[in-house]
């Protein structure tokens, strides 16, 4: 689909969608649950996605494992089959393991679904650590996302951060050449500040935001949510599941090999978990009230706070991922709201979500 033909098509849905509202409440769970083709869909902005996503990370080992290629490929056309249109990567992911494997997984569907990258790290350079977000580096980044995808455009292009060393106006003003070039569609960012997103917003407007957000991290809520509301920016949680720990299967003695992402959170130290089981607890609850799993609960949660949040959990199980779509036929009502913020108020979570030397690379 080239530049022309896009617009319009974004702008036929846009008349079909217009007036459409979202409305909190319970859909019906009468009949097994198949996918949600044709069920709610969502706007990041000016997207049109499934009201779930999936991220693709998990797949090349970030908590631990090796996954053989194949099995993931198969669990990515297994998304699809099952209606997710929706799905997120990185170059830094393997790192470019994750897009090939994306690529290559959604090439005989691509036009029906949505494809996610980010660029930021200093990859091409050797510096996968390194923040890099310089008007050149993005175009070899781009150009090397759309090799490993096997596409000439791609959906939604997010800066993984802010860097600090690059005005945004230069990355915002990089990234709308792109788009007028044909090679993405639409633009984001991950782990932004407000001020960052009113300014990138003002060169080149952004459709989608990117912060980890669950019931173990709540700051998008105060820090952010009021921004692209205002500004009509859609918001993709990543690690909705609270890293698994929503899902009831980690506990108190839970530990974590040296692969292992969580073994370097605070939140999920031998001293912590013990004080964060009330969370599992809460959620495990909730989940029996509205007859659902804790994992699809985590999601419910997330998906009745805004009708432009599109989680994208992530799994390496076929079972499992079957279980997380349930979610996408539950929501809570406005009162369910309230009575679980009550519950919500006792809860004290130990420990940061990141590490310091991640923490240093998010915007304020």
């Amino acid at each position: 689909m080239n530049r022309r033909e896009f617009l319009k098509l974004t702008s036929g849905t846009a008349l079909a969608l217009a007036g459409t509202a979202f409305v909190a409440g319970r859909i019906s769970r009468d009949a097994p649950f198949t996918g949600y083709k044709g069920d709610e869909r969502r706007r990041a902005g000016r997207l049109d996605v499934s009201c779930i996503g999936l991220g693709c990370l998990p797949m090349v080992g970030y908590y631990g494992g090796k996954y053989d290629k194949k099995e993931m490929i198969a669990l990515i056309r297994r998304a699809f089959d099952k209606g997710v249109t929706f799905f997120d990567t990185a170059e830094v992911y393997g790192p470019y393991t994750d897009e090939e494997w994306v690529g290559e997984a959604v090439e005989p569907f691509r036009e029906r679904v949505k494809l996610a990258t980010k660029f930021g790290f200093g990859v091409e350079e050797g510096r996968p650590k390194a923040l890099n977000s310089r008007p050149d580096h993005i175009r070899r980044a781009v150009e090397g996302s759309l090799k490993r995808l096997r596409t000439d455009h791609i959906d939604l292009l997010y800066q993984h951060r802010v860097d600090p060393a690059v005005p945004i106006e230069d990355v915002a003003g990089t990234v709308k050449e792109l788009i007028r070039e044909g090679k993405v569609l639409h633009w984001g960012m991950s782990e932004a500040s407000a001020a960052s997103i009113r300014r990138a917003h003002a060169v080149c407007p952004l459709d989608a935001v990117q912060s980890e957000y669950s019931l173990i991290w709540r700051e998008p809520e105060t820090k952010i949510f009021p921004t692209l509301e205002e500004l009509g920016i859609g918001f993709v949680p990543y690690c909705p599941l609270g890293r698994a720990l929503l899902t009831g299967a980690i506990n108190a003695n839970s530990r974590f090999s040296e692969n292992d992402r969580r073994a370097t959170l605070p939140m999920f130290t031998p001293e912590a978990l013990p004080q964060n089981m009330r969370i599992v607890r809460l959620t495990e609850k909730w989940a029996k009230r509205k007859d659902v799993t804790p994992a699809q609960f985590a999601l419910v949660w997330l998906l009745s706070q805004k009708p432009w949040i599109v989680p994208i959990p992530g799994t390496t199980n076929p079972d499992h991922l079957t279980d997380l779509l349930g979610a996408a036929n539950v929501r809570l009502s406005a009162g369910e709201l309230r009575d679980f913020e009550k519950d919500y108020a006792g809860i004290r979570l130990v420990g940061h979500r990141a590490d310091p030397f991640t923490e240093s690379q998010i915007d304020k």
